[in-house]
């Protein structure tokens, strides 16, 4: 009779019982889910300098919250003249890299598997800063131009090529101004945001050329990574890629969330240079000009990449049997359609 009594309670408990572990399962695997749905992928980014402007939109998707809306946790590490980012990112040191098309070609050249995935900039900022005599890049023939050693073997023969410079009248470029300060027939390299707003602080009489208006065809401030990357994890790839390009495009609207984490990176970067900065960005429409007017931020073409890979064989830069189409694609940065 208890074994009756006992089995009689326990079929007149079970549906409750049975209700309350179902309950508790559905729980249980409902947090499991949000636990997956909410882990991050972790990825690290190394940039080509210290933070700068030049830097921003990477830097905003990280203050703003752009980053963690699509699944990605990510560090950014400064490069800097000492840093070989090509040697850390096929180590492994870095997941993604900030680089330059000459770059990455002489990589793919060299054997090293990496990729260009989207180009920041559709301009290389690289130009010519001259007295106010001077009115074109033509003009600087019998001129004294100051080049640095990376400039001679990148815009320097195209110059050569373009405009009848010589050797002759290249002198090294030490990053100081002051050469050409003291002289009315020195030209210099110059970036758009640094030797430009030092010029412009000194309160020098001055002109800024861009070369890449005058046809110069590589892309700047490119998203690199490894071959393998885009094999093993192509979904991380195309989240960073569409994440970093809002972060431009929010950067620009509103630069000063991205400035605050430069600033930490790098307390050397004042609000006015890094202000000067945008306004140059802006003004010269980096981010936003070229294909991206209507392809959108970071975009590339088959067509940009083919005058690189051609003017860098005619320089001698490059050996023609390159796989110049290896060393990038347009898959993830058409996918991610991020417009000005």
């Amino acid at each position: 009779m208890r074994v009756l009594r006992f089995l009689s309670r326990f079929a007149a408990s079970a549906p409750s019982l049975l209700a309350r572990a179902a309950s508790a399962f559905t729980l249980a695997g409902s947090l499991f889910a949000a636990s997956l749905a909410h882990a991050e992928d972790h990825v690290t980014l190394l940039t080509n300098w210290y933070a700068q402007a030049e830097h921003g939109g990477f830097y905003q998707a990280v203050a703003t919250g752009v980053y963690k809306k699509y699944g990605l946790d990510v560090t950014i590490k400064m490069g800097g003249p000492q840093v070989n980012g090509m040697q850390l990112l096929a180590g492994g040191q870095a997941d993604f890299m900030l680089g330059y098309d000459f770059q990455v070609l002489s990589g793919v050249e060299a054997g090293i598997p990496v990729t260009t995935v989207a180009a920041s900039f559709q301009y290389d900022p690289q130009g010519m800063l001259t007295h106010a005599d001077v009115t074109s890049l033509a003009g600087l023939k019998g001129k004294t131009i100051l080049v640095a050693g990376s400039g001679r073997t990148s815009w320097w023969p195209w110059l050569k090529a373009r405009y009848g410079y010589t050797d002759a009248q290249s002198r090294p470029y030490t990053f100081n101004l002051q050469p050409f300060f003291a002289d009315p027939n020195v030209a210099m390299q110059a970036y758009p945001s640094s030797e430009t707003y030092q010029a412009e602080q000194a309160h020098a009489n001055a002109h800024f050329f861009l070369f890449a208006d005058d046809g110069y065809p590589p892309y700047n401030t490119t998203i690199v990574t490894m071959r393998d990357t885009l094999k093993d994890k192509p979904d991380v790839v195309a989240r960073f890629v569409k994440a970093s390009m809002e972060g431009w495009k929010s950067y620009l609207n509103d630069p000063a969330p991205g400035n605050a984490l430069i600033k930490k990176d790098n307390p050397q970067m004042s609000d006015a240079q890094l202000a000067y900065g945008v306004a140059q960005l802006k003004k010269l429409k980096l981010v936003t000009g070229g294909d991206a007017a209507t392809l959108g931020i970071g975009a590339m073409t088959d067509a940009r990449w083919k005058k690189t890979f051609d003017y860098m064989v005619g320089a001698k830069l490059l050996k023609p049997a390159t796989d110049y189409h290896s060393a990038y694609t347009l898959q993830y940065i058409q996918d991610a359609k991020v417009m000005p």
